[in-house]
Formats: C-alpha cells, structure tokens, sequence
C-alpha cells in the first residue's frame, strides 16, 4: 500500500465520525450534533476565539487537535459528560485502542506524529491542549443555552453538575470563558450565588 493509499484509508475511515451521535443538541434543538459537526465546530470555535487563549498558545495546533480529538469514536462510541456510571477506565482504554487501530492506519510517521497531537490532548498538560480542552468544554454549554437545555435535562443536570464537571478545565485552559459563560449558566438554572 502506497502512503498515499493509506491517507486515503484514513480519510475514508475518519467519514464514520459523522455516524457518531452525541448527546449535545444543535443550537436550534432540532437533532442531537455528531461528533465529526462537533469537531468542526470545535475547530471553528478555535480560530473564533483565539484571542481568548493564553499567551504562547499556537492556535495552529489547537485546531489540529481539535480536528482529530474525537476520531477514537468512531470505535469507542460517544461517552456523554453527564451520563452517571460510566467506567472511565473501559472508556480509557477503548479510546487508546481506537487511537491505536485509526492513527496506524496512517503511514508510520503521519500516524505517529497525529497520535502524539491525540495523545496530548487527552494529557492536557501543555498550554495548548488545555486551551483546546477549555474550547471542548465551552462548545457544548454554548449549544445548550441556545437550545434551553436541551441535552442537559434527560441527564437530570443542575448548575452543581455543570460547573463542577466545565469549571475546573475551563478555569484551567481559559478563564475568561468561563467567566463568560458561567454566570449565564448560573442564571439559566436560576442557581444562586455562592
């Protein structure tokens, strides 16, 4: 197989990502979004708000990251925030064998190079792949006050669940997000101040 028939493979592989339903709704509410719209978008919110990532931070691999964050899915399926008794361990795993089978796929040095921008995404150790988790974050609550709730209410979510489950890698990556966001999510709840 030629490297050029191995990008295609993957390519052709990658499609599937639009088969992977999650349980974020569009902004109007009229279906839920599949993972390869929420990786657009994701990307999409990258540029958008890049003045909102912090000094230092390359935009250009931010949307990178942000493009193939969710390609393990399209083996390991989507694992809703807010679903309770999920084994993060079994969803660990699945992802890291799904990263496995797809990035190899790709010619050796493609493969590895897009599965150690994967790899640190999932780390969020460097300023970049916090920014880019702080955006994964920030995407799917922006939906929700646009669609009043919509994928927040069939997993019984309350502004606790919300900011303790999007505070900390939002405050993390990029505070100034959730100082945006926050309050709003505060206020559709109806919560009170602390």
């Amino acid at each position: 197989m030629s490297a050029l028939d191995a990008r295609i493979a993957f390519l052709t592989e990658a499609c599937k990502l639009r088969s992977v339903e999650r349980a974020s709704k569009l902004a109007d509410g009229s279906r839920h979004e599949n993972s390869g719209e929420h990786s657009w978008h994701l990307a999409l919110f990258a540029l958008v708000l890049a003045d909102e990532a912090p000094e230092g931070v390359s935009i250009d691999r931010v949307i990178r990251m942000a493009l193939i964050h969710d390609l393990v899915e399209i083996d390991a399926g989507d694992a809703p925030i807010f679903e309770a008794g999920l084994d993060q361990g079994a969803i660990e795993a699945a992802e890291a064998a799904a990263a496995e089978r797809i990035f190899g796929m790709l010619p050796p040095a493609q493969g590895a190079e897009l599965r150690a921008l994967w790899d640190e995404f999932e780390e969020a150790r460097t300023p970049d792949a916090r920014f880019a988790k702080a955006l994964d974050r920030f995407q799917p609550p922006v939906l929700n006050l646009a669609n009043g709730g919509a994928s927040w209410v069939p997993y019984g979510v309350d502004y606790a669940k919300v900011e303790a489950r999007l505070k900390p890698p939002m405050e993390r990556g990029a505070p100034s997000l959730w100082a945006w966001i926050g309050p709003r999510i505060r206020a559709f709840f109806g919560a009170t101040a602390d």
